[in-house]
């Protein structure tokens, strides 16, 4: 399943297509307060059991610059750092040996044609596979990992390096956390759409030029891994964001550095999932 947000409600995707849940008779949620997750394992059997055309018979076409991010505005923003060995070590840091976990703030979400507002000269780029949780709960256990995922997007984790690097110590949350700093999107994909959830390709350009290129069986910590360790300290609600890490290519661990610009386009691309592009403007 595809599952899409427009007008602030929640639709399904099947190629260049979009049918509202109202149309097909499924309880037409406010995707701005994301209740439709609260019941996802009854949802999906809601939507499992259409039938194929009647979803196309009551489709209209899609537009791309109409859709939002396909969760409204979660209650909690999980991201982790140094969640790929490459990046690690481009940033001069050894590979951890358990996930390192801050947060992002809700306000910072946009969707995947929105334009991001650049708070400073220092603003780096993160591509990033996006975990969407469906039955959230505390301690989950490894091994029911992915059964607590309702599906996966693409995010990118903007980050104020002027900001993260104030002293004493490296400061995450704030510098992340900008408005316009947590592009996700284009669509909720479920892992059963997927070939292998574990192996995706993951790639972002900035105007053009590849910065990043890897894919998600990179990851130090997977997507099992990353949902049983948040879930023993904190209780995952439904709808939350797991931002699961960045491979290597950012522009603060280049020389010299480099940072986005006015007028700066940013691809994001994962395998199976689609793309997003933003445009950058200063801050006004």
């Amino acid at each position: 399943m595809r599952l899409a947000r427009v007008a602030d409600r929640f639709g399904l995707v099947a190629g260049d297509r979009y049918t509202s849940l109202a149309a097909l008779g499924i309880h037409d949620h406010d995707a701005r307060t994301n209740t439709l997750f609260d019941d996802w394992e009854g949802f999906r059997t809601s939507v499992d059991g259409l039938d194929e055309s009647e979803v196309l018979a009551r489709s209209e076409p899609l537009r791309p610059e109409s859709l939002q991010q396909p969760v409204g505005y979660p209650r909690q923003i999980f991201a982790l750092a140094l969640n790929y060995a490459d990046h690690a070590a481009e940033a001069g840091a050894e590979v951890p040996e358990y996930p390192l976990v801050f947060p992002k703030y809700p306000s910072s979400v946009i969707g995947p044609a929105d334009g991001v507002v650049l708070g400073s000269n220092r603003v780096d780029w993160e591509v990033e596979l996006v975990v969407v949780v469906g039955r959230g709960g505390f301690a989950i256990p490894e091994a029911e990992g992915w059964g607590a995922v309702a599906g996966l997007t693409i995010g990118q984790d903007l980050s104020d390096r002027r900001i993260q690097a104030r002293k004493p110590l490296p400061h995450f949350a704030l510098a992340k956390s900008g408005p316009t700093y947590a592009p996700v999107g284009p669509y909720l994909v479920t892992p059963d759409e997927l070939e292998n959830p574990d192996d995706l390709a993951i790639r972002c350009e900035i105007n053009g030029e590849v910065v990043q290129s890897s894919r998600t069986s990179q990851l130090i910590f997977d997507v099992p891994r990353l949902v049983a360790e948040i879930s023993s300290a904190v209780r995952l609600e439904p709808g939350d964001l797991i931002f699961t890490g960045t491979p290597a290519g950012v522009g603060a661990s280049q020389q010299p550095r480099r940072y986005l610009e006015p007028d700066a386009e940013i691809v994001s691309v994962i395998e199976g999932i689609g793309s997003m592009t933003h445009h950058c403007t200063p801050r006004a």
